[in-house]
């Protein structure tokens, strides 16, 4: 199972994602620019020394990214999506893609993407937090393909 972030830009987010990663087996990949440097003091206190136990794969671009994960089924998590993660099945390959914190994915790749899917939130709220968001849905997606016994 992989997780990839795109251009995040809150260092806690991505050190709490890998910490995630770390302890669940999930290969993380990162598509560049971050908004951060891997050596900011955020980032540092909360990744500590999960990301010597972490599998992380980083890319210059999102077409490099594509290009090098060409057998993955991309899933993109968006706010905007219409169909809820809990009526989806998962692969095991999956890429699971979470967009910016600020601004999620750009709309070009929106429209390329074929599955997009979401959490469903109370209306009175905008979102939750991406790194959240990456635990609830790859438990879902983990459970699906047995891999959390």
């Amino acid at each position: 199972m992989h997780i990839a972030l795109y251009k995040p830009d809150i260092p806690q987010n991505t050190a709490a994602v890998i910490r995630l990663s770390s302890c669940l087996g999930l290969k993380l990949h990162i598509v560049e620019p971050c908004g951060f440097s891997l050596e900011d003091p955020r980032f540092k206190r909360v990744v500590m020394d999960y990301i010597g136990l972490s599998k992380i794969f980083r890319y210059a671009d999102y077409d490099i990214f594509l290009k090098k994960n060409s057998k993955s089924r991309i899933i993109l998590m968006t706010t905007k999506a219409k169909k809820s993660y809990l009526k989806f099945k998962f692969k095991s390959s999956d890429m699971l893609l979470f967009g910016r914190e600020s601004a999620g994915v750009p709309k070009l790749l929106h429209q390329k993407i074929k599955n997009k899917l979401k959490v469903p939130i109370s209306k009175k709220t905008r979102s939750l937090n991406v790194a959240m968001t990456v635990a609830i849905v790859a438990s879902e997606a983990l459970r699906q393909n047995n891999f959390l016994e």
